[in-house]
């Protein structure tokens, strides 16, 4: 028996479609062959071909006339932030307008909405969901704090040099249209509350829980990213804090591990405390515990300034 011809490069290392297929000239008894299997109707994998998200979805999307990837697999693609529980999800989640047949395919959750032609975009060559239509078709999945974990993440000014646009994800007079838009929609009160607590300023998900949490004690909103010296870009930053009681509190992720960034840090420390304010540091075992301990120690110093 004689080994396939070998696959086109492009189609060796990903999924692909029927129609990608029939460009390359590949015949019909080459996708029958061993080395290919298929993934349903018009969608071929490399046996070989390790999961990767991203290749089955564009090539899931591709195969699907008029239908776009949504919910979980568009959060989880634009690199959204979702509870833990969510960790290596495989979910594939196809959405069709509701003039369209349902989407049926194994192992695909397909869903048949109302979605306006502004809603969808083509990013990566995968069409999907946008930012703010995937936070609202969320709003159905996680919880109310998670919601507004990832609609600050949407609305937030992205860093100069460390992202690749330049621009937030959404405003938040955009999640408010999207909510508009589609009053009846599982999740939609959850979504308007969800919107009324979004603000932009939360450069993670810790720090969203954290500002929740302080409100949700009781204590004043605090300011998000308060500096020393207030509209100097050069002074250094506290992920939130009140500049009437000079009060700053600092959520130090994982990246604060590495030896240049804790290098920034204790220069942050140093200045803030140099200036006279009361300072807090959390962490995440701060985080585990709900920031209990914290919300305490922020207001024992609120009522004691």
């Amino acid at each position: 028996m004689h080994a396939p011809a070998p696959l086109p490069y492009h189609l060796a290392a990903a999924p692909f479609t029927v129609h990608e297929a029939r460009a390359a000239s590949l015949s019909a008894g080459r996708l029958r062959a061993a080395d290919l299997g298929s993934a349903g109707r018009g969608l071929y994998l490399p046996t070989d071909w390790e999961f990767e998200l991203r290749g089955l979805a564009r090539a899931l999307s591709a195969a699907t006339p008029g239908a776009w990837i949504s919910h979980l697999t568009a959060a989880v693609l634009l690199g959204l932030w979702l509870p833990s529980w969510f960790a290596g999800c495989r979910e594939l989640h196809l959405s069709k307008s509701k003039a369209l047949p349902p989407a049926r395919r194994a192992g695909v959750v397909g869903h048949t909405v109302l979605a306006f032609a502004d809603e969808v975009m083509v990013w990566e060559g995968i069409r999907i969901s946008t930012p703010a239509r995937t936070w609202l078709d969320l709003a159905r999945m996680v919880p109310l704090e998670d919601l507004v974990a990832v609609g600050d993440q949407l609305v937030r000014q992205p860093r100069p040099g460390l992202e690749q646009r330049t621009e937030p994800w959404a405003t938040l007079p955009q999640l408010k249209a999207m909510i508009r838009r589609h009053p009846k929609l599982q999740g939609i009160v959850k979504a308007r509350l969800a919107a009324d607590l979004v603000r932009a300023g939360a450069d993670s998900a810790p720090e969203t829980f954290l500002r929740l949490a302080l409100t949700a004690a009781g204590l004043p909103e605090p300011e998000l990213q308060v500096r020393i010296v207030p509209g100097d870009p050069y002074s250094p930053a506290a992920d939130l804090g009140y500049r009437k009681h000079r009060i700053a509190v600092q959520y130090d992720g994982g990246h604060h591990l590495t030896r240049e960034q804790q290098s920034r840090d204790i220069r942050r420390d140093e200045a803030f405390i140099a200036a006279g304010w009361r300072y807090f540091k959390l962490n995440a075992d701060d985080l585990q515990g709900g920031f209990r301990a914290a919300v305490r120690r922020v207001g024992a110093a609120l009522i004691a300034s």
